[in-house]
C-alpha cells in the first residue's frame, strides 16, 4: 500500500484517495460533521491536502457528488450501447436495464446514503451537474428505445421515476419498511427475489401505456 508521501507526489492518486474518503466519511456522518482535515486523515494524507485540491468543504462535496453521478451516466451509456449492438426486443432490453441500474444501487451504498441525505435538507447541487446528464441519458434512452411520449411529465419520464423508485426504495428500507411488511433483504438470494419482482412489476406496467404498434411488447412473454 502507498504511503502518505508517495500518494502526497501522485496527484491522481491522491484526489481520488480524498473522493474515496469523502464519499465515505459525507455518507456515513452527514456534510456538517464532516471537516476537511478529517478527510485527509482518513485518506492517508496531510490535513491540509484536501484543501490544497478542492478549495472548500463545499467543492469537495460538490466532486464525490459529481464523481457519482459521472458514474451513473457512464453505466446509462454503456447498456444502451450494449442494448443497441444486441438487437434485441425492446422488453429485454428494458429488462436489463432495470437490472443493471437495480444491482448499480446495490453495489454503492454510500451513493444512496448521500442522495438520502440531501433529500432530508443537505447541501444542494450545482445546477447543470452530473445528475442532470445522467437523468437526460436515461430518459432519452427510454423515449427512443420503447417509443414512449418523451414530453415533460410524460410516460417516459413517469416510467424513469417509477424504475428509479422501485430499485431505490428497498435499500433505504431494508431494515425499517421491509421487515415490517414482511420482506427480506439479508442476502443476496433475497435482493435477487426483489429484483425479478421489480422487473416484473415494470414490464407488466409499460403494457398500458400508449406506444407506437413498432415499440409494443410481447403479451406474453416468459419471465420470473
Amino acid at each position: 500500500m502507498p504511503t502518505s508521501l508517495e500518494r502526497e507526489r501522485n496527484p491522481a492518486r491522491s484526489r481520488a484517495a480524498i473522493l474515496d474518503a469523502a464519499e465515505r466519511l459525507f455518507a456515513e456522518k452527514g456534510y456538517e460533521a464532516t471537516s476537511l482535515s478529517e478527510v485527509g486523515t482518513a485518506a492517508g494524507l496531510s490535513r491540509a491536502t484536501p484543501g490544497y485540491f478542492f478549495g472548500s468543504k463545499q467543492e469537495l462535496y460538490d466532486a464525490v457528488l459529481e464523481r457519482c453521478f459521472a458514474e451513473v451516466r457512464d453505466a446509462v451509456r454503456t447498456g444502451r450501447e450494449r442494448a443497441l449492438a444486441s438487437n434485441q426486443p425492446p422488453e429485454a432490453i428494458l429488462t436489463g436495464a432495470v437490472s443493471d441500474y437495480f444491482d448499480f444501487l446495490a453495489a454503492r451504498p454510500n451513493f444512496v446514503r448521500l442522495i438520502e441525505r440531501r433529500a432530508l435538507g443537505g447541501p444542494g447541487l450545482q445546477a447543470g451537474g452530473g445528475h442532470l446528464s445522467a437523468g437526460h441519458d436515461a430518459l432519452a434512452a427510454i423515449s427512443a428505445e420503447l417509443g414512449l411520449d418523451d414530453s415533460p411529465s410524460g410516460d417516459a419520464a413517469q416510467l424513469l421515476l417509477s424504475i428509479i423508485a422501485l430499485c431505490w426504495f428497498h435499500l433505504i428500507h431494508a431494515h425499517t419498511v421491509a421487515p415490517a411488511v414482511g420482506v427480506s433483504l439479508d442476502d443476496g438470494a433475497d435482493l435477487e427475489r426483489r429484483k425479478r419482482h421489480v422487473v416484473g412489476l415494470v414490464l407488466h406496467g409499460l403494457r398500458g401505456l400508449d406506444r407506437p404498434a413498432a415499440a409494443t411488447l410481447n403479451s406474453s412473454p416468459d419471465h420470473d
